[in-house]
């Protein structure tokens, strides 16, 4: 590998104007994009996941956006074992791949490596996210270190994905996640890595992502849920999670107005923009974070920190 090869990794909250910016660092680094959304993987979510537009991806060459069914499971590991090719693709044609996304998940296994283990059971995974739903979260935390006590410094009790993602490996395979993580390796050397963490007032935030929704039901966002019933696929499936299609569906059932559904919306986004912040309080300490309240020198900040 030469020492020349880097990965820039962009992330912050939805909203942020990660894609905006990816385009232009894209144009002036000779680089190209590839996807780290676990929703924009997903053709049929085209306007509720804010994917870009076709007149962006002419510009800049885009990766693994659109890519799969809804129909069909998505895991993290499948889009580990793709990017990493998608990325080895570039260094050979001396183009930086500039990885964007709000998943921390997709960015942890990137630069952590991802604990490999047999997969499990949707209707298992499925299980027990209701008993953590039904008995809380400090109920299901405890329930987890009965099962696997080797977790209890390792995962915060408010951490309601890793609590659960423990449990259902323990569940499923016998094995603590603490002995699984020490033999799991990294696919890329740690310093081909410039990890940038998007910053952002959330009174300015919150106004961006009012704003989105507003401009997602311009766009069609009701039609296209109208598709994707018509679909008729299993619900369960992680994708039908998409923050704004469960809203819509109500709409068009006729059980919340418009602005109802939009409102829901909002408040949806801003809750996941919290955990997005909280997941990279927890899991991004290494990342460089840049706090901004306008879009003027926020490329050349960026642009200074992956030189």
């Amino acid at each position: 590998m030469s020492h020349k090869e880097k990965v820039i990794l962009l992330s912050g909250p939805t909203g942020s104007g990660k894609s905006d910016l990816a385009i232009k660092l894209a144009k002036l680094l000779d680089g190209e994009i590839i996807n780290s959304d676990s929703i924009q993987v997903y053709k049929d979510f085209e306007i509720l996941s804010s994917r870009p537009k076709k007149k962006d991806i002419k510009k800049i060459k885009h990766h693994l956006y659109g890519i799969k069914s809804a129909k069909s499971q998505f895991t993290t590991g499948d889009w580990l074992k793709i990017v990493k090719k998608k990325i080895d693709d570039c260094f050979k044609r001396k183009k930086i791949p500039i990885l964007v996304g709000g998943t921390g998940l997709y960015f942890k296994a990137l630069t952590d490596g991802l604990i490999i283990i047999p997969k499990i059971p949707l209707y298992l995974r499925n299980e027990i996210r209701k008993v953590q739903k039904k008995i809380g979260q400090k109920n299901f935390y405890k329930k987890l270190l009965k099962l696997d006590p080797l977790v209890k410094l390792k995962i915060n009790s408010n951490d309601v994905q890793r609590s659960i993602r423990a449990y259902e490996i323990k569940k499923f395979t016998g094995k603590s996640i603490t002995k699984l993580k020490k033999n799991t390796k990294p696919i890329f050397e740690e310093k081909i890595f410039k990890k940038i963490f998007l910053d952002i007032p959330r009174p300015i935030l919150h106004k961006k992502i009012n704003l989105r929704v507003e401009k997602m039901f311009k766009e069609g966002a009701v039609k296209e849920v109208k598709k994707i019933l018509r679909a008729k696929s299993k619900k369960e499936l992680s994708s039908y999670k998409t923050i704004g299609f469960r809203e819509i569906e109500l709409y068009l059932n006729n059980l919340i107005s418009i602005n109802e559904a939009k409102e829901k919306i909002k408040i949806k986004t801003r809750q996941y923009a919290k955990r997005q912040f909280t997941w990279s309080r927890g899991h991004m300490k290494s990342w460089n974070k840049i706090f901004f309240e306008n879009n003027s020198i926020l490329l050349e900040k960026v642009v200074s920190l992956t030189s």
